[in-house]
């Protein structure tokens, strides 16, 4: 797997937990997700993404 489908995969997981956090435990989870997203719109337009650099290290191929 590379590495732009593992940012996509470990967000999607990542929003996904906290949709169901949000749900079991408090609404203001949510804001996790939201910033999920602000970070997935802002690494489209920098290119500097946080997870990228984490999947990187522990050896997935670009």
């Amino acid at each position: 797997m590379k590495v732009e489908n593992g940012v996509r995969v470990f967000a999607g997981i990542m929003i996904l937990i906290s949709v169901l956090v949000a749900w079991l435990v408090s609404e203001w989870w949510l804001l996790f997700t939201a910033f999920i997203g602000i970070n997935l719109i802002q690494s489209a337009f920098t290119g500097f993404c946080p997870a990228a650099m984490i999947l990187k290290l522990f050896g997935m191929e670009e």
